[in-house]
């Protein structure tokens, strides 16, 4: 068996895309080529229909063969840990169940972000993709009960991808606390080299070794203007018909269009304090059992202010890529 022995588990939106690139850089670590491959939420067969807007395209992308999936580690030598990064696995219980029962000793890195941040900036990357067509986070927040019902993909709960406490409390319950490493995306943004170092620690390699990561995954805010809405309608249309064709046509396709939805960009709008209070209301008692079950204090999600998108951070913090880093 090819399988990977450490995973990157979650959050979405919480830096995964730019740890997977930054471990990649390390020689004793194999970083699967395709990022997310989502294997594990599938039960050996296609992923389930899924109903919101580009869903059914993306769902083509996913590998959930298990000879396919194997195959994503052939190119690793013997002696490299081999490692994937899907950050839905920390959400999705099952998915956690389904690696416990052919790889029980594998170990799992978790990147926990601010679960109100998290999810603007979730809402963020769909609403700037075209994907989402409510123009309020709070509003789109508050139809995530109905999506689910309706089957919309696991990147559309924004606060339910935002629980880590139920999620970590499953996780510690299937692996043990000693294999489960739990990071804060403040940590990530602000001390990069010394959280790559606590990683390597944790995997058992040496220190020192992994080099900085590209940027990527960031996207503008897109104003809702008529132009911006209308290329919006065309985008999420071309995504459904793009479930019938193989993913890189639909993938070649949209990108003129995405350049012209992004073009002219503008700052990201700052969540006013009755925004924040709203979407952080039901997330309380999650942020007390995360403090509970990790011994930390996350006092400081439970205020009126979040610490913003990645490029806000403070100008003299170390990075893991130049630029404007990641912010998923």
């Amino acid at each position: 068996m090819r399988l990977p022995e450490f995973f990157i588990a979650g959050a979405p939106k919480s830096g995964t895309t730019a740890l997977h690139a930054a471990l990649a850089t390390h020689p004793q670590l194999y970083l699967s080529p395709v990022k997310e491959p989502k294997f594990f939420l599938c039960a050996g067969a296609p992923p389930p229909r899924q109903a919101g807007p580009g869903d059914a395209h993306s769902a083509r992308e996913w590998v959930w063969r298990r000879a396919e999936y194997e195959a994503l580690f052939n190119a690793a030598a013997p002696d490299m840990l081999r490692g994937e990064s899907t950050p839905f696995y920390l959400y999705d219980l099952d998915a956690q169940r389904r690696i416990a029962a052919v790889v029980p000793d594998a170990r799992f890195i978790v990147v926990v972000r601010d679960p109100v941040d998290r999810a603007y900036s979730n809402w963020m990357h769909l609403w700037s993709d075209g994907l989402e067509p409510i123009g309020d986070f709070v509003a789109a927040c508050e139809a995530e009960a109905s999506r689910i019902a309706a089957g919309w993909a696991p990147f559309w709960h924004y606060r339910a991808l935002g629980r880590y406490g139920e999620q970590l409390r499953h996780l510690y319950g299937l692996f043990g606390r000693e294999r489960v490493l739990v990071l804060r995306y403040r940590e990530l943004v602000e001390s990069s080299a010394q959280v790559l170092d606590r990683i390597c620690m944790f995997l058992g390699v040496p220190t020192r070794l992994c080099t900085a990561a590209p940027a990527e995954n960031v996207r503008p805010y897109v104003p809702p203007t008529p132009h911006t809405r209308t290329l919006a309608r065309v985008l999420r249309a071309g995504a459904a018909v793009g479930a019938y064709f193989p993913p890189q046509v639909w993938r070649a396709v949209s990108r003129p269009l995405l350049a012209a939805l992004h073009r002219g960009g503008a700052p990201r709008p700052v969540l006013t304090v009755a925004q924040r209070r709203t979407v952080l209301a039901p997330l309380g008692g999650d942020i007390e059992l995360l403090a509970e079950l990790t011994g930390q204090s996350y006092s400081d999600w439970l205020g009126d202010t979040g610490r913003g998108e990645f490029r806000a951070r403070r100008p003299g913090a170390a990075r893991l890529g130049a630029g404007q880093p990641t912010a998923r």
